[in-house]
Formats: structure tokens, sequence, C-alpha cells
């Protein structure tokens, strides 16, 4: 390789390093281990590692070497190689123990250099609609991006994404939304890809509702939450439950129309993953919260890591982790940007067990990060919304 060729393609991972972290960091583009960018160099695809966060992208070494042609090859005749892609890691380029991401034949059917997919807030609002697709284009379209988009419709991560994405991937596709998912962006440079993806999320952008409660209480500037809070804590009190990381998640249990939405069902992979399979729901008094630790169990593991306190706020399963966390404020800030009368699309039952009996999501699963703190502990990183 010449070397004013290694000095760009080092510039250019470099440069990738330095946007992934920034995504990372900004919990309305992605959170926690969510999220995956690529570079594509020589036959190679460097592309971020499963169960590693994107905001350590500058701290850590999180991308992995993978060969593109043979990937694509047993993504092509339906090898099960192409799930794991593990074996064709080009070892001789790096050192690390850890797995491609989940999504890396995703990253190898689109062909351009630099590829970002991220899990957006503005998109999730509008991609879990029925009629989220056609929201989404009258969107790009009045923004000029219309002509370079895709919608793929849902279909579990991994190789079955992969071939919806081969599908429709091109030269001149470089946005493609994933129905109850995410947004996946492209370029040939990743100053490209960047400016393109801030394109996309800003007319996708929703600004989220006020929440009922959240104004200043009285002169002194006394914030309308702190009761409840005090108030949570005491419900919470004996209980496997403890007050999340952060406070905002407590807008969720306050605003009804974000209530409906956190109860209609999971709508994308990720809240799946970490904080599983149903939301708990319960009236404000310690009478209701004791009843249903009592009645539901929520001494054991398939308690609900989420319980909404009906008006007053959010408490979470002690054991609930970094990322639980930060699927949490995932869902606060998704739920304040959909009307209370927008169509859904929760996952069915099939796609549910597609995604919890998925091998690569049990690994992704063993590489979290332990129990975050209490309330006024360390919660995930990542901007307010």
């Amino acid at each position: 390789m010449p070397p004013s060729d290694v000095s760009a393609f080092s510039g250019e991972l470099s440069a990738l390093k330095a946007l992934s972290a920034a995504l990372g960091r900004d919990r309305r583009r992605t959170q926690a281990a969510g999220g995956n960018t690529s570079l594509k160099h020589d036959g190679i695809l460097w592309v971020k590692a499963s169960g590693t966060w994107l905001s350590e992208a500058e701290d850590k070494d999180i991308f992995v070497p993978v060969r593109i042609a043979p990937l694509m090859e047993a993504l092509r005749t339906g090898d099960p190689r192409a799930e794991k892609a593990t074996d064709f890691v080009a070892a001789e380029l790096s050192d690390s123990p850890l797995r491609p991401s989940i999504e890396t034949s995703v990253h190898a059917a689109i062909p351009q250099a630099v590829v970002l997919h991220i899990h957006c807030v503005e998109t999730i609002a509008l991609a879990v609609r029925t009629d989220g697709e056609a929201r989404i284009r009258e969107r790009l379209q009045a923004a000029g991006l219309a002509e370079r988009f895709a919608h793929v419709p849902y279909c579990r991560p991994g190789v079955p994404l992969s071939r919806e994405i081969a599908r429709v991937a091109g030269p001149t596709i470089d946005v493609i939304v994933l129905e109850n998912h995410g947004l996946v962006v492209a370029g040939q440079s990743v100053a490209e890809a960047a400016e393109r993806l801030e394109s996309v999320v800003a007319a996708l952008a929703t600004p989220p509702r006020d929440t009922p409660g959240d104004a200043p209480a009285d002169a002194q500037g006394g914030s309308g939450a702190e009761p409840d809070l005090a108030e949570l804590s005491a419900l919470a009190e004996g209980t496997p439950y403890r007050l999340p990381a952060d406070a905002t998640a407590h807008r969720i249990a306050r605003d009804p129309a974000a209530r409906r939405v956190a109860l209609a069902g999971p709508l994308y992979p990720d809240h799946v993953i970490f904080l599983g399979e149903a939301v708990g729901h319960v009236e404000a008094s310690r009478e209701a919260v004791r009843a249903f630790v009592a009645g539901a169990g929520a001494g054991r593991a398939s308690a609900p890591p989420l319980l909404l306190v009906d008006g007053l706020g959010v408490l979470v399963r002690q054991t609930v982790t970094a990322s639980g966390e930060a699927l949490v404020g995932c869902l606060a800030d998704v739920s304040a940007r959909i009307p209370e009368d927008a169509p859904l699309k929760p996952f069915t039952a099939a796609e549910l067990y597609a995604l919890t009996h998925w091998e690569a999501e049990s690994y992704r699963q063993s590489l979290d990060r332990p129990p975050a703190g209490g309330a006024g502990g360390s919660g995930a990183p990542g901007s307010a919304p």
C-alpha cells in the first residue's frame, strides 16, 4: 500500500472514530451499545465490535477488520457463518478478541465507503408508526433527500436485515430507514456521511412535548418533579425497584401520550434486549406498588425492568444495567415525540421470539455493563433531549 494511501486511510479511520464518539455521546443519536459505524478500505471493512459503545471509539480499540468478499459470498449463498462474521476477521490486522458487530453484513452489503447506523430518536419516533414510511418520505422529499432514500420493512437484525439491505442498496441510495429500528446513512467519506446524517436527522426531527409537572412549582424555583421523586423513593422502599439515574425518564409516566407508547408493547430491538418485553404499570399508591410486587413476582428476574407509577414517575428494577438505563432514556425521548393519536406498530410475538432467542444478542447482553447506581448514580453518557 503506498504511503499516501496509508495516510489517507489512517486519517479517515481517525475521523470515523471521532464522529462515532460524538454520536455515541448524544443519546438522541444512539444509546449504550446500540448503533454501529464502518469504513471500507482495500477489501477490508473496519466495523464497530459487538457490545461496545460508540461513545468510547476514541478511547478504546473498538473496530474490527473483516474481509468483505468472503462475507458477501457467505451472505449470498446462505452460509451460516455470515451471521457472526467471525470467520472473516482479518486477524493479521488486529489482535482484538472482540466480535464484529451483529450487523456487520449490513455494512458490507452497502457499497459506499462509510456507513453510519444509529438509533436516533427522531427516526424511531416515525419508524414505529404504521404510517411511518409515508411520513418519512414526505419529510425527506421536502428536504430534497427522497431520491436517495429507501425504506426497509422490519426484519430481525443480522442476516435477515442484511438481505433486505442488499436488495435496496446501491450507489445512489445513501439514506435507509429501518422500520421499528433506526437509520442508516452512507457516504464516500466520513465528512460526506456526517453531513448527510445531520441533514436527514434535521428533516425527521419532531420537538418533544412539554410534560405535565415539569414546570417550576413556585417562585423560589422549586421543580414540580421534586415532590414526585420523594414520593417515588418512598414507594420503592422495601421493593426490588429504585429510582432511575436519569430524572427525565419520569415523563414517561406523567405524560398520558408517552404512557400509551410505553404500554403499547416493545417497538424497537434494543428495548427488548435491554429492557425486556413488558413494562409494568401501577397506580400511585403504596398499596398498588406492594400488590404489584406480590402479584407480578417483582422480586424475580422475570419481573418488568421498568415500572410506570401512574402520573408520578418511573421505577427501574435494581438489577437494571447501564444499557437498560440508557434505553429508559431512549423511551422517554421517543415517546415524547409521538402524538397521542399516532398509529403504532409494536412487535409481534414472532418478532419478539426471534430477537430473544438469537445467540448474537445473548452475546451482546453478556458484555453489558453492571447495574447502574440509583438516582444520582452513574447513568449512561449522553446529552439530555
